[in-house]
């Protein structure tokens, strides 16, 4: 679990499969975080405008109130920063990994809508 001093926090909108990517990796990992809802298509809050001012879009992990944007980065963010905890997200294999990523970001580009 996540201790006192490491504040997660994650921005998302109850319809975004790339939110839901994110809090299925904080689950397995077994890390404590509070979800935040955000308005994704009209009055953004302060927050998001903030933690991901590029894309302006969920999701957002705020980890010890640095943000860290984008699902993949995410993912991969916090599978290094939990490695002792729960199960691997990625494989340890270069090889493997990169294909997982090749897969990640095909369901992204033709499965997925943002």
């Amino acid at each position: 679990m996540a201790g006192s001093g490491d504040e997660v926090k994650l921005l998302g909108a109850w319809p975004s499969p790339f939110v839901l990517r994110v809090q299925i990796a904080l689950e397995l990992k077994g890390v404590s975080y509070e979800y935040l809802e955000q308005e994704i298509w009209e009055n953004k809050s302060e927050l998001l405008l903030k933690s991901n001012p590029v894309y302006k879009k969920v999701p957002v992990l705020i980890h010890k109130d640095r943000p860290i944007c984008e699902s993949a980065i995410i993912l991969q963010y916090i599978d290094e920063v939990w490695a002792g905890t729960g199960p691997s997200l990625l494989p340890s294999d270069p090889y493997d990994r990169a294909i997982a990523h090749f897969w990640a970001g095909y369901i992204d580009d033709k499965v997925c809508y943002s």
